[in-house]
């Protein structure tokens, strides 16, 4: 759910990308699938739906890093904030998942959170919280 003030938007995978992950930003080795695609786990989504879809990186991309960014977020302040809530699953304990922070005045991706899932094949949800005065991806 990408939240800003009082409006927020669900991004559930079921029809397409949703508006915040642009189809163009879908990096080589993700994949748009559901529990009963025969990939192996996760078998369901985080509610335990079979047929419902979630992105997957392939396991060949397992040895590389690979990205999904977001389309362009306005500059937060008192009555728009950003709210990201994701549900994820790490699988390998290999894998970390990062979060990073864009500004659009700046080069560098700032990590703002990751997991490298020691409380593996399970899904789990975070919540973060973005501040910019400048636009932004995430």
């Amino acid at each position: 759910c990408f939240n800003s003030g009082s409006s927020c938007e669900k991004c559930d995978f079921e029809t397409d990308l949703c508006k915040a992950l642009p189809e163009l930003n879908l990096q080589p080795g993700w994949t748009r699938r559901n529990g009963q695609s025969g990939m192996g786990p996760p078998y369901s989504d985080h509610s335990g739906n079979d047929s419902a879809y979630f992105l997957s990186l392939s396991s060949e991309m397992r040895s590389s890093s690979t990205t999904l960014r977001t389309n362009v977020f306005l500059p937060t302040d008192e009555e728009h904030i950003c709210q990201i809530t994701f549900h994820y699953w790490i699988s390998q304990t290999s894998g970390t998942l990062m979060v990073g922070l864009q500004k659009h005045s700046e080069d560098t991706i700032i990590n703002i959170w990751q997991d490298s899932g020691d409380l593996q094949n399970q899904w789990k949800s975070n919540t973060i919280t973005i501040n910019s005065t400048e636009k932004y991806e995430v």
